[in-house]
This record gives C-alpha cells, structure tokens and sequence, in this order.
C-alpha cells in the first residue's frame, strides 16, 4: 500500500531526537514498529527498508539514535570515515541512553492516533538489532526482529558492558532473528551465544541464516545481496503478520 512520510520532534532528557515516521496512507488504525538503524542513521538505504515495512501495513518509527551527539537530521556516510565517526558515537553514548530513548519512542506509537496500542513491535539492523533487542525488555512489546545484530553476545553497545544477553528472559514476545553466516561481525559462537540464550530462557524465537555478509540487506554497500534481502523481507514480514494478526 502507499504510505505517507513526516519528521516529529521528541525530546528525550532535553535533546532532541528526531522521529522519522512511516504511515500507511489509507485511512485506518496499524500496528506500530520501533525501527532501528545502523551506525549511520537515516540515510536513503535505511529510510527504503523504513518506508518498505510501513508498506505492508505498519506505523514505522525511526529514530535518531545519536541525538545527544550529532546535529539533527546528520546521516553519516557509510565510507572508512564514516564508519569511524559511527562507531565513535555507538561507543560514547551510554545505555542507559539507549534505554531511555526506547521508552520515549514507544510511548509515542501508544499514543499515535494511527496505532493499535497493543500492537507494538520492533526492528533492528546491525547495532539496531541490539537496540530492538534492549527494546524488547520493555513490556507490551509482540514482536521483535534482529537482523544481524551486533554486540548481543560480547556485550558490545555503548559505554560499559550491555547486559542484555544475561537479559533474555525478561522478553515477553516472540522474537526473529536474521543471521548472515559469512557476517564477521556476528561469528557462529556469537549466534549460538545468542540463540542458546533465548532458548534456555524460554523465549519464543526463530532464527534465520542465509549465507550473506553483514549489512546484507542495505542496498547502497557491496555487500548487498539482493536474492538474500528479499528472503528475509518475505520471512520478516509473515512473521510480523503473524504475530499481530
């Protein structure tokens, strides 16, 4: 279906975070997605797979997940400096902030006259994938989608050491995670780590592999990889429509 685009201002702790926000044009109530991005931010790449997902039926909402350190509306270009400078802002921000962040965003959708209240989800890429994880502690949340989350078994977010895998009971819905298998990123102990944990804790999880590099699915980088992208999409989206129905 078609959708409509727009930009909303929140502000968490006294900084402004920008709020990108996908809609599905015809008239109707949705279930609303917390939508993560990369290091990069909201770059065109991003924006697609934000505006793809609302296509099908969903309030999107993209935040900007350096707010307190970069201008807004900064996208950082996905090149050797750009990659320094993201990583550098992953790193400095605390996650305590990421945390907060995930509450504001959420109560945003609950809110939204667009949203189903009960219908909450969230969706993540690369560090996203962590961040949609952390936002999956909050509760209410169904549905969660990972894709190739980085740092979930080394702790690896921002500053200090994330709990997050030692956290993995405390999410009350179901969970799909999308692995590339040739991903350095996310090597196979770092997947079984993270699978053996949902697993043991009871939470409802699937696990996809495809045999794709890391960032797989953002189509602007070399390791894109069409063929693969699009079977996630397919898996991604029965399993939201699955879970709310």
């Amino acid at each position: 279906m078609q959708i409509t685009k727009r930009n909303v201002e929140l502000r968490v702790d006294d900084s402004l975070m920008r709020l990108y926000v996908a809609v599905p044009k015809p008239e109707g109530r949705y279930p609303g997605i917390l939508f993560y991005s990369d290091i990069y931010q909201l770059g065109g790449a991003i924006t697609r797979l934000a505006d793809r997902l609302a296509g099908y039926g969903y309030v999107v909402a993209a935040p900007e997940i350096f707010h307190r350190l970069e201008p807004v509306g900064t996208v950082i270009e996905p090149d050797d400096l750009g990659r320094m400078r993201g990583n550098d802002a992953a790193r400095r921000t605390a996650i305590a902030d990421y945390d907060a962040d995930a509450r504001a965003v959420l109560a945003w959708l609950k809110q939204e006259s667009a949203v189903v209240p009960d219908q909450i989800g969230t969706i993540g890429f690369c560090i996203g994938g962590h961040l949609a994880v952390r936002a999956a502690l909050q509760p209410g949340i169904k549905a969660t989608v990972c894709c190739y989350p980085t740092g979930i078994h080394s702790g690896k977010l921002g500053k200090g050491v994330a709990d997050t895998l030692q956290r993995m009971g405390e999410i009350n819905g179901d969970v799909l995670m999308v692995f590339g298998t040739l991903d350095p990123h996310v090597p196979e102990d770092g997947r079984q780590a993270i699978v053996q944990a949902l697993t043991d804790t009871g939470v409802s999880h699937t696990v996809l592999l495809y045999e794709a590099n890391h960032t797989f699915m953002r189509d602007d980088g070399y390791r894109y990889d069409p063929a693969a992208a699009d079977a996630a999409w397919a898996e991604m989206t029965a399993f939201f429509k699955q879970v709310f129905g």
